[in-house]
């Protein structure tokens, strides 16, 4: 699994006009991909390093300062664009594996008392945000 997490004083996501989800506070917008291999194991060390990684204000975590998190499913992060002028998608697991995986995400979040709001898997979504600082990081499990 492959996350990009973004430090945010806010973000929405849109499908169609409509708002999905939502935080309006400072946060995280975690960016979520996932590949053929991945199961229970990357699930829980992806959402404890959501929780737990001091990216926030102060070198405080989500836990630390209660700031919820945008979780938003992303297979281009799994992107090849090594050849050619097309990216190929051939490593980012296919929606029937990857949507239980990236819910399973928000789940393990929620369990540790995180805020998580969502976007909708597959859906063709417009995402906003205000990057703080800016501060983005990858991680990988």
């Amino acid at each position: 699994m492959r996350a990009v997490l973004q430090r945010v004083t806010r973000a929405a996501v849109r499908v169609d006009g409509e708002v999905v989800g939502e935080i309006g506070r400072p946060g995280l917008v975690a960016l979520v991909g996932v590949t053929h291999d991945d199961g229970p194991d990357q699930v829980a060390r992806l959402s404890r390093k959501i929780a737990e990684l001091r990216i926030l204000r102060d070198e405080r975590s989500v836990l630390d300062a209660d700031a919820p998190v945008l979780v938003v499913s992303q297979f281009t992060l799994y992107a090849d664009v090594r050849k050619g002028r097309r990216p190929t998608w051939n490593k980012a697991a296919p929606g029937p594996v990857a949507e239980p995986l990236v819910e399973a995400v928000v789940e393990d979040l929620r369990g540790r008392g995180v805020e998580v709001a969502q976007g909708r898997f597959g859906a063709d979504m417009a995402v906003e945000l205000v990057n703080d600082g800016p501060v983005t990081v990858l991680v990988e499990v």
